[in-house]
């Protein structure tokens, strides 16, 4: 079994056959499925696929690329959502973007430390985005942090000294299709060293489709070839690294208390 910890399914790339998708990734083993929220309309989205459907939670957030036009306002809108249900699991997909700069970085800074607060006051863990903020989003993380349930860095691009900086202040390393590419030796790299339990496994669907699929959508049943490779190199089997990155991303999102917290509901309202 494997979890695909990021995707974004309610993008329209899956309209056609988004049913298909889910249906295809339970069929290859991945029974659970993590969708994940980039604004506003994106979260109440991903909600709705989570209510849909079993074994998909959501996440709930603001993207930096979409940092120039949030307000209050959206934040109290994404806080009652989260509160109001238990399948959604942490707020992301939040953070800073340094290399595209869709909005200017002081609006991204000021959003990333806003949904940090937000989401410690709410107990939830954090989905975070570091592209080309390396240093800004550690030293944000180190001050303001995300509160004791932690978080990961989605899609991690750094090297294994940023990993082991992230790992120290409690997060996880989400490692994405790219490990799988030839021309990666950074990620690579990372996927080698940094310690198992602390590692987690995602497609960012659809987005970096792995190898043998590079170049085309990319969708939740991919994650067993990123799973093969970072097996591979870790020198350990396939089913030891499936069962640690499962384990791992069960304890981050808690997912394990939604199922209990499920069957005791469906216990008491036979």
């Amino acid at each position: 079994m494997l979890i695909d910890s990021h995707a974004h399914l309610d993008m329209e790339d899956f309209d056609a056959d988004r049913t298909a998708v889910i249906r295809r990734a339970k069929d290859t083993g991945i029974d659970t499925i993590i969708t994940v929220g980039i604004d506003l309309k994106s979260s109440l989205a991903a909600l709705a696929l989570s209510e849909a459907n079993e074994g998909v939670y959501a996440t709930v957030g603001i993207h930096p690329h979409n940092a120039e036009g949030w307000n209050e306002n959206d934040l109290e809108h994404l806080a009652k959502l989260a509160c109001n249900t238990r399948k959604v699991v942490a707020w992301g997909e939040i953070g800073l973007d340094f290399n595209r700069n869709y909005a200017p970085q002081e609006k991204q800074i000021s959003l990333f430390k806003a949904q940090l607060s937000v989401a410690r006051s709410l107990g939830l863990p954090v989905v975070i985005h570091d592209r080309d903020a390396h240093k800004t989003v550690l030293e944000i993380l180190k001050r303001y942090g995300g509160g004791d349930a932690g978080g990961v860095i989605h899609c991690f691009s750094g090297d294994i000294d940023l990993a082991t900086s992230f790992i120290k202040l409690g997060y996880f390393i989400s490692i994405p299709g790219t490990v799988t590419y030839k021309k990666a030796p950074t990620v690579k790299a990372v996927a080698a060293l940094m310690p198992l339990e602390r590692l987690i496994l995602e497609t960012d669907a659809p987005f970096l489709s792995p190898v043998p699929f590079r170049g085309k959508r990319n969708e939740p049943s991919f994650v067993k070839y990123t799973a093969l490779e970072v097996a591979r190199l870790k020198g350990i089997s396939f089913e030891r690294l499936a069962d640690s990155t499962t384990q791992n991303t069960i304890n981050l999102f808690r997912i394990d208390s939604y199922k209990n917290h499920a069957h005791e509901t469906e216990r008491n309202n036979p």
